[in-house]
């Protein structure tokens, strides 16, 4: 164990803490290693709170599953408008109330789901597991705030000691491809969750995170019931089912009946699910909230694209990963890698019979080259007979049969020759895993050897790996479970399957995740500051002409004195001002002839008595296109770069030769770096100075015209590129 690394950590903690993690060493309950995954687990519990209370708005870099990729966003949750917001390239895509979140579920490695009231999931991916913590976090409060009607403030916050309800010590069953086995967690019982910490990890995996898990009870599909024998229980959620035990070192030195300790969990868990569900209901006005299938995107793959992936693989393992799903899932889940270092849950449903085995492809002799498949879609059968179909006779239609197969022969995609093992050769890493793994590696024209002098390559152009293969690489990261189990493998690498082989590669390289993000980071960082520079001297240029006209404030003058003459006549009281946002009402007051509406009278006005201001526009050419940007965006994207780039210095750091012996491609991979860095920090504060520009015009416009200063750019700007479109229109109907 490394001494000052442990001593940094129980440095960290109260001493009532370390007493307390050190009696469960006396009694034998948790081992050093143990002890020392317990420690950690403290201070990130800690240190993530600690962090949070510094700023109300929240804003992490996620991706999100469409159209068969994974894009990348911005998620922000904003505390002062109780709003989670999906920003992609400064643009609001989506927005949802704190009152529509209705639980967070944890999945494996990085991935992530929100659950709302009324709307699909979002399934999402964290850039980092430290990014995953701290999202869980704070919906965690969302959640509790929404449940237990909480005062909002409170959300973000740092959870008292007290919010630990109940915990201990308890073994979670943990299936893989060939065994079960036990693995220690310790278990918290909170308000709205039960936080599963595992500690029972070997002491090989020094340098990873605590791995964490959450149950979450607020979604009121949440249950607990007793199992056979007195110390175990099971909790079932929508689609899982996990199954504690209380551990043997627990039973020994506990004196009380281990069926006490098993009636304390199974009381406190149902107790907790039984008031979150009468508080999970729907709130009004969130109550049968539906919205169209476009609001939503699709993430279904193809039945025919599946079916592909899994003959690449083999017959043998798909059948098996076939008849190991007993509910149907995502197709993104089944495109994603199973983690086994978070628990592993059984399926809650009873296991369906084994589908047939998939038909054995077409034998082909070795000189026979196979084309690709053209995934049409086929007629029923019962509507061949009557349809155009079936008269038809393909076989009467000559084609060049060598012009096809030249043009759309497979090419040979083994990753290097003489390698390709049996269907039923024994592989290390989970099933599931290993199946999604494999297909990728069938493109990965690379061999394991290679990888590590990759990672010190920056640019793709350069000999480096691409940003998919990178991206793709980032979710196949070995967890600490797969590095015990490859670090305890003594045989040599050529006799494991391929993917056990990458797997094990990647086991030996240090700080590859960080290496990963590193290199992705690198890349995407100019590109995304390219993009935003436009956007946001757009906005500035679009605030500067908003402030500076003169026309513009005349006309909403006009528009004042028309509206308070109306009103006055209509027995109500006059107006000193009015929000922008009553512009676009102007073409809906109609009056006796149904095509003359307020802005038709507005129009006239204004060629009666100031017809100079009909052009009033030509002071707002940044107002021509309706916006599609926001500051609010915007801003938040330039927040998520500077954080990426304290992240690649920090991994800098991390990765750079502590030793003078460092190889020439160490040396040169450092310096570009170095340099890389510094010409970002550059242009970055060049950039975040404009985006300070942005939002202190903005805050003046605000005030100008006496709107909220939390109302966003997309609205103001939206509601005035409006207006303009739609006067135009009137004057070419008023004066033709």
């Amino acid at each position: 164990m490394d001494n000052t690394r442990t001593q940094d950590t129980f440095s960290q903690l109260s001493q009532e803490k370390i007493l307390k993690i050190m009696n469960m060493v006396k009694n034998k309950e948790v081992s050093i290693e143990g002890a020392l995954h317990l420690a950690q687990k403290e201070v990130y519990t800690e240190k993530d709170p600690q962090d949070l209370l510094t700023g109300s708005q929240f804003n992490f870099s996620i991706y999100k599953y469409k159209h068969y990729r994974w894009q990348k966003r911005i998620l922000q949750i904003d505390f002062n408008t109780k709003t989670i917001f999906n920003i992609e390239k400064g643009i609001i895509k989506k927005q949802f109330p704190f009152s529509q979140v209705k639980a967070c579920e944890d999945t494996e490695r990085r991935r992530f789901s929100i659950v709302f009231h009324g709307r699909q999931d979002y399934e999402l991916e964290a850039v980092s597991l430290d990014d995953k913590r701290k999202i869980m976090y704070l919906l965690s409060r969302v959640i509790q705030s929404n449940s237990y009607k909480r005062p909002a403030e409170s959300c973000s916050g740092r959870p008292v000691e007290d919010d630990v309800i109940h915990e201990g010590l308890l073994d979670l069953q943990q299936n893989t491809c060939t065994s079960t086995e036990w693995v220690k967690y310790l278990v918290q019982l909170r308000e709205g969750e039960l936080a599963l910490y595992c500690i029972g990890l070997g002491g090989k995996n020094k340098t990873a995170d605590p791995v964490t898990n959450t149950i979450n009870l607020s979604d009121g599909n949440v249950s607990v019931s007793k199992e056979n024998g007195c110390s175990t229980f099971s909790v079932q959620t929508k689609g899982h089912n996990y199954l504690f035990r209380i551990p043997f070192t627990v039973q020994k030195n506990r004196t009380e009946d281990v069926s006490k300790l098993q009636n304390e969990w199974v009381s406190l868990i149902e107790r907790y699910c039984q008031l979150c569900k009468g508080a999970s209901l729907p709130q009004e006005g969130s109550q049968g909230c539906t919205s169209s299938e476009a609001d939503y995107e699709d993430v279904t793959v193809p039945l025919n694209e599946q079916k592909e992936e899994a003959l690449h693989f083999g017959v043998s393992s798909a059948t098996t990963s076939l008849n190991k799903s007993s509910d149907p899932q995502p197709a993104e889940e089944e495109a994603a890698p199973a983690s086994p270092s978070l628990p592993l849950p059984m399926s809650k449903a009873e296991v369906p019979p084994a589908p047939p085995a998939l038909p054995q492809p077409c034998s082909l002799s070795p000189s026979t080259k196979r084309t690709k498949a053209f995934h049409w879609d086929v007629v029923p059968c019962d509507k061949i007979q009557k349809s155009v179909w079936g008269s038809c006779d393909p076989c009467k239609k000559k084609i060049d049969v060598s012009r096809l197969c030249n043009q759309f022969q497979i090419q040979d995609t083994a990753v290097f020759s003489g390698n390709e093992p049996s269907v039923n050769q024994h592989i290390i890493l989970d099933q599931k895993v290993a199946h999604n793994f494999n297909i990728f590696l069938k493109s990965f024209r690379i061999k394991p050897s290679e990888l590590k002098e990759k990672l010190y390559i920056i640019h793709e152009e350069s000999g480096g790996l691409t940003d998919e293969q990178i991206t793709t690489l980032r979710r196949y990261m070995p967890t600490p479970k797969d590095a015990e189990r490859y670090q305890s493998f003594k045989g040599s690498p050529s006799e494991l399957h391929v993917v056990d082989q990458f797997m094990l590669e990647m086991c030996k390289i240090p700080h590859l995740s960080q290496r990963l993000d590193l290199l992705l980071t690198v890349r995407e960082l100019p590109v995304s500051m390219r993009d935003l520079e436009p956007l946001i001297n757009q906005k500035i240029q679009a605030s500067k002409q908003l402030q500076s006209s003169q026309k513009f404030v005349a006309v909403l003058e006009y528009i004042l004195a028309i509206g308070n003459h109306l009103n006055e006549k209509a027995g109500k009281d006059k107006a000193k001002g009015f929000r922008l946002s009553s512009l676009t009402k102007l073409p809906l007051l109609r009056g006796k002839e149904r095509t003359f509406t307020l802005l038709h009278a507005l129009v006239e006005q204004i060629f009666l008595h100031e017809p100079d201001l009909a052009k009033f526009s030509q002071e707002l050419t940044e107002f021509e296109a309706v916006p599609d940007a926001s500051m609010k965006g915007l801003s938040a994207e330039v927040d998520v770069l500077k954080k990426e780039l304290e992240n690649v210095i920090q991994c800098r750091r991390l990765i750079k030769p502590k030793t003078t012996k460092a190889t020439p491609q160490e040396s040169q991979f450092c310096r570009e770096l170095k340099d890389l860095i510094q010409k970002y920090e550059g242009d970055l504060s060049q950039l975040s100075k404009r985006c300070d520009e942005m939002k202190k015009l903005y805050s003046n416009i605000l005030v100008k015209f006496g709107e909220p200063q939390d109302l966003d750019s997309q609205e103001l700007f939206g509601w005035i590129s409006s207006f303009i479109s739609e006067f135009r229109k009137a004057c070419a109907e008023v004066m033709p």
